[in-house]
Formats: C-alpha cells, structure tokens, sequence
C-alpha cells in the first residue's frame, strides 16, 4: 500500500458493482415559500489563471450538489435546497414530516436527484432529526413543487441511523448499478462500525425503491461494507470501481485521513486498525494520510480515471492520478472545501467556510467552475 504525504494530506477509495431497480412515494409536512436572490457570476478572489470562476456567492453551509440538464441542486445543512437557473438562485424550502436538526456537523446533508427525475421531480435526502433527546439520520424521497418552490417528503426509505453532533457521514450517489449508495459515520461512538446489526459506521447499499436488494452482501441488511469511521466522499471510476473517501482520527494519533477500495461485505479496520496496521479479516487503505490531515469530504473522477477530492482541513482540491501515483492541488486559496462534481466537462466546487469550522470571507459560501482540467 502507498502512503501520499502533501501539505494537505491523502484521500480514500471505493469499489464494487451489482444490480438495482425504480419506484415512488408518499407523505409529508410543512414549511414557507422560497426566496430569490440575483447573485453576480463574475465574482471570487481569483484563484487560478485558468478556467476559475464563481458562478455564486452567499450559499450557507453548502454540502452536495447535483445537475439536471442546465438546472444545478444544492444542499444547505440548515434544511434548505437553492435551485440554480441562468444565474438566479431560488432558495426552496423542505416540507418534511421532522424538522432538520443542524447541530455539529448534522443537518440536511447528501442529496442526489433520481436517475428518472426529469420525468417524477423526485430526489434522495440524507438528514438529521431529533427524537426525544437523541439525533438520528436517514434517507428519504422527497418531490418537488410544480412551481420549483419547494421539496416534499414523498416517503421515508431508512431511518434510525445513529446521529451525533459529528461523524454522520451523509453522503449519497447512485451507482452504474442504479442501486443507492450511502455512507454512515460511527456516530461518535466507535463499537457501531464493527457492529453489523448497527447502521452507522458503514457505506449502504438499496435498491431505486428502498428495499434491501438481494445481492447485497449480508442477507436482508443494507450494509455493504462496514468498519468506518465516518466516510463522506463516493465515486466510480471509468472501470466502474467506487471509491469513497474517509476521515480519520481526530485525537492522538490523528491524522490518517483514508482512500479504501470498497468491495461488498469487506471490513475497513475502524477502530482497530489505522493506516499500515494490519488485522486478520480488515482490509487497509489504499492510501492514508499518515499524521497530516486532509479531511476529505466529496470526490469524484473523470473520463480519464483521475480522482478529485475536496479538502475541508486540507483546504484544497487535489487531483490524483488514477493510481494515486502522482498528483496535482488544483484550488488552495477558498478555505474549506466540501463537495466536488462533474458536468459537461466543468469541474464544479463548493466551498464550505460557513459550517461554524472556517473562516469565512465576503461572499461566502461559493459555487466555483473549473474547466480545462
């Protein structure tokens, strides 16, 4: 296994494949209408000298984003959604039947559209809830208005997985399988990840409509691989391998920010293993951080298998060969930098300076455009 040491850190990997299917919903709550701000396209603090641009300033708290033709998706942690059209942003509203709990690094968290939304408007939401005095998470479809005004609670797929003010993972992509992946952080408590009876600490793995596919790696379980700490980056590469990207402690020894290769029903070690500790039956990274630290949030690859990875402590984006072998730091000046997507050959970043860990700037939060790279 390769060890990557950069002023930033390393990053972590993913991989696998199966089979999945569609559906819809049903249910709800209540909230208010939306609100429009014009913002300026033209604006930043000038980072690179190629192909950099703010596309918009004042997201708050921003965590995931997604695109539907010319139309791009954003998650904010506080529960709501901006829509951006031709410039224009409309924040929408969340109609859910719990109100998200922002607290620590919860909220309203990965979202992805469904692979048939030009035709059902339907989307996939990870978020926080309270119940009695304990946080939770989970995943559920929700619709859009109409009028583009606002998300509706349709249905709820997961629920219950274990919440805490830091390490709930969140993350959500769909996969060539069609299947829904998402990751679980351990919650703060780290006996969840070796325990395969417990959702947290994991990446999930459901078929379109919320059921437990059959191919998945335990019988009737929607865990896929397990021993996380708390994974908040997915992606498949041009060979069709996913790879996620995973934090790593925070307290002594820190450090150890990872890249794991995910196959189903495999152990990744937390917490009994980190970086080239070796375990029988718990698979290492492919790559780790040593004691720098990345914290790698959202990641992505290209046509050519490079992997893009945001950096939230690493405050960077870097992207590796598709080996891991080489790579390049492609953004360093934004502060903290949360997700990180591909579409119509732009490169397509969120910072994150306002999620209560940054320093934020005038303008902040920002949607940046990368091309030629």
């Amino acid at each position: 296994m390769k060890k990557i040491t950069t002023m930033l850190g390393s990053v972590l990997l993913v991989s696998m494949l199966a089979a999945c299917g569609n559906e819809s919903p049903d249910n709800g709550e209540n909230t208010t209408g939306p609100i429009h701000v014009d913002q300026p396209t033209n604006s930043g603090k000038g980072n690179m000298e190629r192909g950099f641009e703010v596309l918009t300033e004042g997201l708050k708290s921003p965590w995931a984003i997604d695109f539907s033709g010319d139309l791009i998706y954003i998650s904010e942690r506080d529960g709501a959604i901006v829509r951006m059209k031709d410039g224009r942003l409309t924040r929408q509203k969340l109609q859910l039947s719990s109100p998200v709990k922002q607290e620590g690094e919860g909220g309203l968290l990965g979202f992805v559209l469904t692979a048939d939304f030009s035709t059902t408007k339907e989307a996939y939401i990870y978020y926080t809830y309270e119940k009695g005095d304990e946080l939770f998470n989970r995943v559920a479809i929700i619709a859009e208005n109409g009028d583009a005004s606002g998300w509706e609670e349709k249905r709820i797929l997961l629920d219950g997985i274990p919440g805490a003010s830091n390490h709930d993972g969140g993350r959500l992509a769909i996969g060539p399988d069609q299947c829904l992946y998402i990751t679980t952080g351990d919650a703060q408590h780290e006996d969840h990840a070796q325990d395969l009876d417990s959702l947290a600490g994991k990446i999930l793995r459901m078929a379109a409509d919320g059921s437990v596919p059959e191919d998945n790696p335990f019988d009737g379980s929607y865990v896929y691989s397990y021993g996380h700490r708390n994974p908040q980056g997915l992606a498949w590469n041009n060979k069709g391998e996913l790879f996620s990207s995973e934090h790593g402690p925070s307290s002594v020894p820190g450090g150890h920010d990872e890249l794991n290769k995910i196959e189903p029903g495999l152990n990744y070690g937390w917490p009994e293993v980190i970086g080239d500790e070796r375990k029988e039956g718990m698979t290492p990274p492919v790559y780790h951080t040593g004691d720098d630290t990345l914290a790698p949030s959202g990641m992505t690859a290209n046509d050519r298998g490079e992997w893009l990875v945001t950096g939230l402590r690493g405050e960077s984006l870097v992207k590796f060969a598709p080996d891991g072998s080489t790579h390049e730091v492609l953004i360093t000046s934004e502060g903290r930098l949360r997700d990180v997507k591909i579409h119509n050959d732009a490169v397509y970043v969120i910072t994150n300076n306002t999620d209560g860990r940054g320093d934020p700037g005038k303008g902040d939060d920002r949607l940046i455009r990368l091309t030629g790279h």
